[in-house]
């Protein structure tokens, strides 16, 4: 009798070509705790299990970029963490993000980074977070495995302690200096309460801008959900950690020189996956992602950005058994056709470029005035968007009701003179 194959985190029987030796449970469940203002965290589903990023405080970071005063962690996940800094020459607020000590420890990695956060920083548009700087620094790791020291924070300690770390070996700590957004996440709006849908179709078309921006360079985001949407106080939209999902996949899952051989071939650049590493956030991840990494193009964010705005109309994710919108909110029922082409499993049924997407969504805002009215979850089933009236029946239901009243009595009474006026005629005949 064969051997049964075992999922590898909670040892449930699972088929033999199950992807990352996981169920289906555990492969969309994940691992790992969620970042507070990162959200969702962005994971790299494998069967290892490993320890939670912790990131340093600000004064540990200090001394590593005399060029910056950090001022306060905003936020941590599955990324790294972000923090917001002032540049001391330009006296200008950035966002400094660091990815975790952990992922860069072979020249192969380096080699890497360099070359997607170049082509990173190329992404010069309105809608995407500009990219200023980008490097590494060393940390200095202990030998007996303890958390790395900072280079630089023990240096006004005694000759002992000196000595003791001078022999300490470094680490790399691989980081990007980016715009600082002024504002919140689409996922802090979600949470303040449902978007609406208004609302929705207002920040979409922004996102698609953006998106088709980068996929004309060649450049799939991956990871598209709210936490990577900001939105600024006057409420331009932007798009925040293009491409990270692609540096970090390959994190701690390189094992040989093939690896690398085959990653600088001419294969197509969107492969999400070496050894069978799958990046992304699962709720929002296209089912090619999971199913076929080496497989995933710029379809994968058209899917991830019809997940987000059924999330945002809605004020749910879509499951297994999800309802249209316009059966959970009162809009045009036509958002229900875009929303599905979007959502479909097949990526050749989806569309095939962001721009078609935002084309739909833009013919269906600019086609009526009253594209949308929120409504409670409640919604029957069997109901539908309210017919849209004649212009004529809008302006007259508009009138205050004493108005009304009056021209009703005005018609009446025109009414009943032209009748006397026929009546007195057929007499006279």
């Amino acid at each position: 009798m064969a051997s049964e194959t075992k999922c590898s985190n909670c040892g449930k029987v699972i088929g033999e070509n199950a992807p990352a030796g996981m169920c289906p449970e555990c492969l969309l469940k994940g691992g790992l705790e969620t970042g507070m203002d990162l959200g969702e965290e962005t994971q790299a589903i494998t069967g290892d299990k490993k320890e939670r990023f912790v990131p340093p405080t600000a004064s540990e970071l200090e001394p590593l970029f005399p060029q910056l005063e950090i001022l306060e962690l905003i936020g941590q996940g599955g990324m790294g963490a972000v923090y917001k800094a002032r540049q001391k020459e330009l006296d200008r607020i950035v966002a400094l993000k660091i990815l975790p000590p952990d992922i860069g420890q072979d020249e192969a990695f380096a080699e890497r980074f360099s070359r997607e956060a170049k082509a990173l920083a190329k992404l010069n548009h309105p809608g995407i977070v500009t990219i200023h700087d980008f490097g590494k620094v060393n940390l200095k790791t202990p030998p007996d495995g303890r958390a790395p020291l900072l280079q630089g924070r023990d240096a006004s300690k005694d000759e002992q302690t000196d000595q003791t770390t001078s022999t300490v070996p470094t680490t790399p700590l691989y980081f990007f200096l980016m715009e600082f957004v002024d504002g919140v996440n689409i996922r802090q709006l979600l949470d303040g309460g449902r978007v609406s849908p208004r609302e929705a179709l207002a920040i979409v078309p922004q996102i698609c801008d953006a998106l088709q921006f980068a996929h004309d360079h060649g450049i799939v985001h991956r990871d598209i959900k709210p936490e990577n949407i900001l939105m600024d106080r006057r409420g331009n939209v932007k798009v925040a950690d293009f491409g990270l999902a692609k540096i970090v996949a390959n994190w701690d899952s390189r094992s040989d020189s093939q690896s690398m051989e085959n990653e600088t071939s001419s294969a197509p650049s969107s492969s999400l996956t070496v050894s069978g590493r799958i990046m992304g956030t699962p709720k929002y991840m296209s089912p090619e992602q999971i199913k076929a990494p080496g497989e995933v193009d710029h379809r994968a964010d058209i899917y991830a950005l019809g997940v987000v705005l059924y999330q945002m109309l809605t004020g749910k994710l879509p499951d297994k058994q999800w309802q249209p919108p316009s059966k959970k909110v009162s809009v045009d029922v036509r958002l229900d056709e875009i929303v599905l082409r979007a959502l479909d499993q097949d990526p050749n049924l989806r569309y095939q470029s962001v721009s078609e997407f935002k084309t739909q969504i833009d013919t269906l805002s600019e086609s009526t005035d009253e594209v949308v009215k929120a409504k409670p979850d409640t919604h029957p089933e069997h109901e539908t968007a309210p017919y849209p009236l004649e212009p004529w029946m809008q302006q007259w239901i508009a009138k205050p009701t004493a108005r009304r009243l009056q021209v009703f009595k005005l018609m009446l009474l025109a009414g009943f003179g032209m009748s006397l006026a026929h009546l007195l005629q057929l007499e006279r005949e």
